[in-house]
Order: C-alpha cells, then sequence, then structure tokens
C-alpha cells in the first residue's frame, strides 16, 4: 500500500509524531470534501475557502489532542460547521453580511449544476430552477438547519455521523434535521407549481 493510501488513524498517529508530511497527506486527502461542504454551507468561493482554512489550522493546532472517539472526517466535519458558525457571528457583529452576497447565483454557478443534458429544453429549464430556488431557500436557513441539510442532503451523512460531528444526540439530530425541512418547505411554498412540474 502506497504512503498516499494510508488510513487516517496512521497519518494521524504519525501527525502527532511529528511526520509533516503525514500531516500534509491528511489535509490533502480530506481538502477537496471540506471544500465541497464549505461551499455547500456558504454558495461563496472566498468564504468556503476562507472556512477551511481556518478549519485546517484548527485541527493543526488540535490534532496532538485527537484521541480517535471518532472518525477523523467526523472530527473535521465539526471543526468545519464551527468555524462556519463562528464566521456567521462575526458577520452579523461586524454587520456587513448582505443577503445578495449569500444567495449569489451568476451563470456559472447554474452551469455547474446541470448534471444531465438528456431531456426536453423545458424539463431542463424546469430543473435547473427548482436547483437554484433550493439553493436560494437553504441559503435562507438558519446557519444549524443549513448545516444539517447540507450534511444530510448534499453529503449524504448518516444521522449517526452528524451527531458526532454536531456533539448532538441521535434523536436531537433527527428532530432537528425534521423542522429544517419543515423551514425549507415553507420557504420554497411560494413557489409549490414549479415543484410540482418534476
Amino acid at each position: 500500500m502506497t504512503e498516499r493510501y494510508l488510513a487516517d488513524d496512521m497519518l494521524i498517529q504519525r501527525a502527532q509524531g511529528g511526520d509533516r508530511g503525514a500531516l500534509d497527506m491528511l489535509v490533502e486527502k480530506h481538502e477537496t470534501r471540506a471544500y465541497q461542504y464549505a461551499f455547500r454551507l456558504t454558495r461563496n468561493p472566498d468564504e468556503a475557502a476562507d472556512i477551511v482554512a481556518d478549519a485546517f489550522v484548527r485541527v493543526v493546532n488540535a490534532l496532538p489532542n485527537f484521541k480517535g472517539q471518532s472518525a477523523f472526517s467526523t472530527w473535521l466535519y465539526r471543526i468545519l460547521t464551527n468555524c462556519f458558525l463562528d464566521q456567521r457571528k462575526k458577520d452579523r457583529t461586524r454587520g456587513v453580511v448582505s443577503l445578495e452576497s449569500v444567495m449569489q447565483t451568476d451563470e456559472g454557478e447554474l452551469e455547474r449544476q446541470v448534471e444531465d443534458p438528456a431531456g426536453d429544453v423545458f424539463e431542463q429549464t424546469a430543473r435547473l430552477e427548482r436547483g437554484r430556488l433550493v439553493e436560494i431557500a437553504v441559503s435562507r436557513l438558519p446557519e444549524y438547519q443549513r448545516a444539517m441539510i447540507v450534511m444530510y442532503h448534499a453529503d449524504r451523512l448518516a444521522y449517526d455521523e452528524i451527531a458526532a460531528a454536531l456533539d448532538l444526540p441521535i434523536g436531537t439530530v433527527k428532530s432537528r434535521l425534521n423542522r429544517a425541512r419543515l423551514s425549507l418547505r415553507e420557504l420554497l411554498a411560494r413557489d409549490e407549481e414549479l415543484f410540482k412540474m418534476g
């Protein structure tokens, strides 16, 4: 087995022993998924990059104390979520967050959503518009609800993984996720006809 494919626990053990290369491999192994999660939360590439950078700084600082009681990826999700929430708190106290920056959907983003070019042009247009409306609605959710929706529906984490990442009981995760879905449904209610088309 090449070093590139070493398990997280082996890389962590080496990194805790001072192996800088193992630490770099650990970061490289998880940085793409970390960025994707942060981008889904923020819908802003610069903010997502800042959150990931902040998260990995925290990982490096806290790694010597990591006991392996949860998977590294679960621990990383917790740190990313905390960095996202901390950033939102800072933005609120500074008063610099505009709704436009959170909800911005330029043509480039819409083009990246197209996964299957098959089908008629009307269905493709409706599918794109539904995706755009869902993204906007998710961006309007409170931060914790947004994080749960993204973890469960976009990143496909199981309830127990979300519970570990957010340090919550599974029952709490299920009820909060259900509330997040209800909030999302309310936000999308005005566009109900578009969602009946597909």
